[in-house]
């Protein structure tokens, strides 16, 4: 029989003659504990070399909650020992078959010291302590028109989060942020996204980074030209338990708690869900700050004490005092929120930069307001648009293309 340790040459070189036969099984012969749904299974019988032969049995769709026995499944074939060519032609193969939202242009990694525009070099080590540990911090910049909007705001961010992560900057604040203006202008992206990381570094498997030879500075450039969303969503009460204050003013890359806390809020027919603190304060969503228009008028936000403090949601902050000079908000408030003012304020938004300001419709069961977008939520949205294509040169750097 042959195994994977005798797979000395790639599998172009090493073909293998086989014999199958098929069969179709109904799905009521499909044992219970199989994980995977469907039409049926095909039972193969593959002859090497006239030698050996197997018995088995696979399934067309699966949900993945189970995985077969080894009484119920063996061996299809042997895992392939691939060429370092062979599986670049491989993941360029699986790339282009892959639908995709969105296009990635051009990627910067300090592993490899430069920047590559092609999607099959944009990866990152399985020894990183990113990826085995979580060892790592994130941030981001909105591309709009050619300018990065609140670069400098996100990079400031960023390097206080590695510093809470304790994570040595691979560069100065510099250079950092010379090379992800480079890394945008080598996309030539007009309109989209710049995603950057900072990790231990790769090293080996354990726990402590000690062993890594220093940290690593990734970055990203999306290319997304679809306009911001005005439509307004529901939201629902997160049962996720919130990351603790030390961790969720950090913006670091364990988001297991956000991703669960989106696809509750998924199953429930929601948008996001909203998490509420230890003492039952409204704290934030799962990658989003909100914010309420109370009875009074009043513009209300949670406090970010024990929040991330989001650079859109401050900034929405600053724009939201020309609507208090024009008359159309009373006043701004940053502080506890409860829960039941919240469900009863005249208007609910969640504000970030991948979606801006987005209105609120209803809360669990709670329509908020008249259930309808509230004119402040879209007001505030022009205003960051607005901010965006116009703004002043602190939040605005135009990129070199």
């Amino acid at each position: 029989m042959a195994t994977i340790s005798s797979l000395h040459n790639p599998t172009s070189e090493s073909p293998f003659p086989t014999r199958t036969t098929n069969s179709f099984s109904p799905p009521s012969t499909l044992n219970r504990n199989i994980a995977f749904s469907g039409n049926g299974y095909q039972h193969f019988r593959l002859r090497i070399d006239g030698r050996s032969s197997w018995e088995t049995k696979s399934v067309h769709t699966s949900d993945q909650s189970h995985v077969l026995s080894k009484t119920e499944s063996s061996i299809i074939s042997d895992v392939p020992l691939l060429s370092s060519s062979e599986v670049l032609d491989r993941l360029k193969a699986e790339r282009e078959k892959r639908k995709r939202k969105q296009n990635y242009l051009a990627m910067y990694s300090s592993i490899f010291g430069g920047i590559t525009t092609d999607p099959t070099a944009m990866v990152i080590p399985m020894d990183d302590h990113m990826v085995h540990r979580g060892h790592g911090v994130f941030d981001t910049a909105a591309i709009m028109d050619g300018c990065l909007y609140e670069l400098d705001q996100h990079v400031k961010r960023f390097i206080k989060s590695a510093t809470m992560a304790k994570i040595t900057l691979p560069f100065d604040k510099e250079t950092i942020r010379s090379i992800l203006i480079q890394t945008v202008r080598a996309s030539k992206c007009k309109h989209g996204s710049l995603r950057y990381w900072l990790s231990a570094g790769p090293g080996d498997f354990l726990l402590s980074s000690s062993g890594c030879h220093g940290s690593a500075l990734y970055a990203i450039v999306i290319q997304d030209q679809t306009p911001f969303d005005r439509k307004g969503v529901k939201v629902v009460t997160s049962t996720i338990p919130m990351k603790p204050p030390q961790f969720a003013t950090m913006k670091n890359v364990n988001y297991l708690p956000n991703v669960l806390s989106k696809m509750e809020a998924e199953q429930k027919g929601g948008y996001a869900a909203i998490w509420l603190d230890d003492d039952g304060y409204i704290a934030e969503g799962p990658n989003m700050n909100v914010g309420f228009i109370n009875t009074e008028n009043a513009f209300l936000m949670p406090s970010f004490d024990k929040i991330l403090s989001g650079c859109t949601a401050k900034r929405v902050l600053t724009l939201a005092e020309k609507l208090v000079r024009q008359g159309l908000l009373g006043e701004i408030r940053v502080g506890n929120v409860r829960v039941e003012e919240g469900k009863k304020a005249r208007e609910m938004m969640l504000i970030g930069s991948g979606i801006l300001v987005r209105p609120v419709v209803q809360w669990d069961e709670q329509i908020i307001g008249n259930g309808k977008e509230g004119p402040v939520s879209q007001a505030l949205l022009d205003l960051v648009l607005e901010d965006m294509k116009s703004g002043p040169t602190t939040v605005r750097v135009p990129v070199p293309y």
